[in-house]
Formats: C-alpha cells, structure tokens, sequence
C-alpha cells in the first residue's frame, strides 16, 4: 500500500484496560470517521463469561472476530471510513480482522501490567474484571513488522496518544471524509 492512501479502517488493539476504547473514539471524532467498540460485537454469552471471571476460548471468540470483520468490510465496501477498538491480542485474530485488507491499519497500544492493571482497579461498570488481565497479558502476541502496526505507548495523555496515531498514519484530517 502506498503511503499517501488513506486507511478504510484503523483497528485499535491492545489488552483490556489499554485505553482501547477511549483512543479509538478520540480518533475517530478527530478524523470525522465511523467509531465502533469490538466490545458490542460480543455475543450475550461472551460478556456472561468474562463477567464471571471466565477466560475466552478461541471458540469463543471466532464468532465475534468474524462479525467485526462483516463490518469492517461493510465499511470499505461502502467507501467509507471507521475506527474499532478491539483487543485483537493473537496474530490469528488479526489475520481475521486485517488479513489481506491493505486498506485497513491497527494501532497496537502498549503499557505494561502494572500500569493496566492501576487502570482497570479505577473503572467502573466493566464486565472485564481485573482477574482476567493475566489471561489477556498471557494471551497477548505483539505484532510483527509485517502487520505494519503503529505501536504507541499507552502512557502519554490520551489526546497525545491520537496525535501520534494520526501523524503515523499520515493523514490530512481534512481530507477525512465519513
């Protein structure tokens, strides 16, 4: 993909408590993109068993991975822009989400333990409990260089984390249309 070519989707991924929600929104209001949260793709009984403190199992997951990727490509077939916060943690998630997709970018947020797990303590009203931060530490595969990841550190202000992203990726914004 060449450099000057716009994204179709950014993926922000990283483990529960990263701020994957909070810098998707951000940057997708900044950009004037589509914004949608991984976490609403979830089916009933996923957020039942992450509630209960219960880990994912992959055949957990690939029902959901499948319709975040229904949407992503309703997003490029439409023409149009989006940003998903998704935790995509494994290589083979990813492959679902992006794949061949060289119109679709992630936007890998990465901190360490302690940090989320200091973030996850102070949240409210979430059906991901600290518990579970092992599991998603444990399940964790950074991306390569040939996923062309923008790796940005979760420890500046948020506002500043989407500065970076966006200056990553190269973008005018107002050259961003929905």
């Amino acid at each position: 993909m060449k450099a000057d070519v716009i994204p179709s989707v950014v993926v922000v991924m990283g483990v529960s408590g990263s701020g994957k929600s909070t810098i998707a929104a951000m940057l997708a209001y900044r950009l004037h993109w589509t914004y949608e949260d991984g976490d609403w793709f979830h089916p009933k009984s996923n957020v039942e068993k992450m509630h209960h403190g219960e880990p994912l199992t992959d055949e957990d997951r690939w029902p959901w991975l499948n319709s975040i990727a229904a949407w992503i490509d309703q997003v490029r077939d439409a023409g149009h822009h989006g940003v998903i916060a998704c935790s995509a943690l494994k290589r083979a998630y990813r492959d679902i989400l992006i794949g061949p997709r060289q119109d679709v970018r992630l936007a890998f947020l990465k901190g360490d333990r302690e940090l989320v797990a200091r973030r996850i303590a102070a949240r409210d009203d979430h059906f991901m409990p600290a518990s579970l931060l092992d599991s998603q530490f444990a399940a964790l595969e950074e991306p390569t260089a040939d996923e062309r990841p923008i790796t940005v550190s979760i420890v500046p202000h948020p506002r500043d984390i989407v500065d970076a992203i966006v200056k990553k990726l190269g973008i005018a914004e107002a050259a961003t249309p929905r």
